[in-house]
């Protein structure tokens, strides 16, 4: 029997073609992953950059996204933790009081989580199916490296639920 979870994907827009690969690798387990997140097509980048689109907007239609997902995943890669709206997200995603599963993308290192999803993530797992589900689900609550091997979480997580 099929799983359904609707996330909101998190990630650094050079990373845009893993989000595909994290759907996909989950769907073949069964699950099925509905994605809110944002993925900026060229003519939208480029509207951003030319400041043609305010930030409030920009948050106005995060937060909506991130509302109707139960959990914000982060997708973590060499670039993630220089992202300020990666860790705006996330910083959003915790006051909206959302679960906040990261995971490392191939190549992604510890020294590339970002510093809000260190403070309020409630899992950090390697790129691997049965992981991942289960930190979705709230089964894991692993801080790992990218090998997989346990490393220390930040902070001392809630574990409240509502």
């Amino acid at each position: 029997m099929s799983a359904q979870k609707n996330v909101f994907i998190s990630h650094h827009h050079d990373d845009d073609r893993h989000v595909d690969s994290f759907q996909r690798m989950l769907g073949r387990g069964d699950y099925y992953v509905r994605n809110s997140s944002v993925r900026m097509k060229p003519a939208n980048e480029r509207r951003v950059k030319e400041g043609r689109v305010s930030e409030n907007t920009i948050k106005r239609l995060l937060r909506m996204k991130m509302r109707w997902a139960s959990t914000v995943v982060v997708l973590i890669g060499p670039k993630t933790h220089t992202r300020p709206w990666v860790n705006w997200e996330i910083e959003q995603a915790h006051k909206l009081g959302k679960r906040i599963v990261g995971v490392y993308l191939h190549g992604g290192t510890e020294a590339n989580v970002p510093k809000a999803l260190d403070y309020y993530g409630q899992a950090i797992v390697k790129w691997k199916t049965k992981g991942i589900v289960d930190a979705i689900e709230g089964k894991n609550t692993r801080f790992e490296s990218p090998s997989g091997d346990l490393r220390q979480s930040v902070h001392a997580m809630s574990t409240s639920r509502c």
